[in-house]
């Protein structure tokens, strides 16, 4: 990887941060494809969480809502066929609803040092904490894909650039906070539901990247744990 440079200053030899493949690569979120007659093998469920008639017949009404779903979140295939990758971000986003306000339910991200910024790759939340007390969030995010997951473990955020730009693929990478490598949070301009993942980066809506810039600071601690579904 490439070394992150501040402008005007001496290289940090900090390694760049990855930006999502469909960012690098300039492809669309979803290729145009025509709009599937079959039901898929998660009908039922997708039906439901749609707000369609629960029959697990698909109709030309149920493809136009699940197709907009796909396309909104950058599903490929975008055929409205409901299959496991479009179930799989629905289930996601129910879990990630149903933890409510309370996501250090477990316990899991220390209550022990102050503020911290704590990440949950199981259910792909975020949030900040001081001690016991909730900041900010829960808030979805997107981590690293298979083999290139985030990585685990107590960090600290060490160098933050608000306009940051990767040197490897060339694209912006706006409220840029790393705290592990090439790793940081960063907003992104697709949906934070966009599979397969990051690089290794923690995506970030604009809101929330903008919420954590302005509530984090360099020294601060960063918590990751869990494990991203499909890695």
């Amino acid at each position: 990887m490439g070394d992150v440079r501040r402008r005007g200053a001496v290289a940090l030899g900090i390694t760049a941060l990855v930006a999502p493949l469909t960012l690098a690569l300039g492809a669309t979120p979803a290729q145009a494809a025509s709009c599937s007659t079959q039901a898929g093998p998660y009908q039922k469920q997708v039906e439901k969480f749609l707000g369609r008639p629960v029959d697990g017949k698909q109709s030309a009404a149920d493809c136009t809502a699940i197709r907009a779903f796909q396309t909104k979140h950058g599903i490929s295939p975008n055929a409205g066929y409901a299959g496991p990758v479009t179930w799989g971000v629905m289930d996601l986003m129910q879990k990630q609803k149903a933890v409510g306000t309370n996501p250090n339910k477990d316990g899991k991200c220390p209550v022990n040092k102050g503020r911290i910024a704590c990440v949950n790759l199981t259910l792909q939340l975020s949030w900040i904490q001081d001690g016991t007390k909730l900041v900010y969030g829960p808030v979805p995010v997107r981590t690293g894909r298979d083999g290139h997951e985030t990585r685990t473990g107590l960090k600290k955020i060490y160098w933050r650039h608000i306009d940051h730009v990767s040197s490897i693929y060339d694209v912006p990478m706006p409220y840029s906070q790393f705290f592990d490598g090439g790793q940081a949070f960063h907003s992104v301009g697709i949906s934070v539901w966009n599979p397969p993942g990051s690089h290794g980066c923690v995506n970030m809506t604009t809101t929330d990247a903008k919420k954590y810039w302005s509530l984090l600071k360099t020294g601060d601690d960063v918590f990751v744990y869990g494990r991203k579904p499909g890695t």
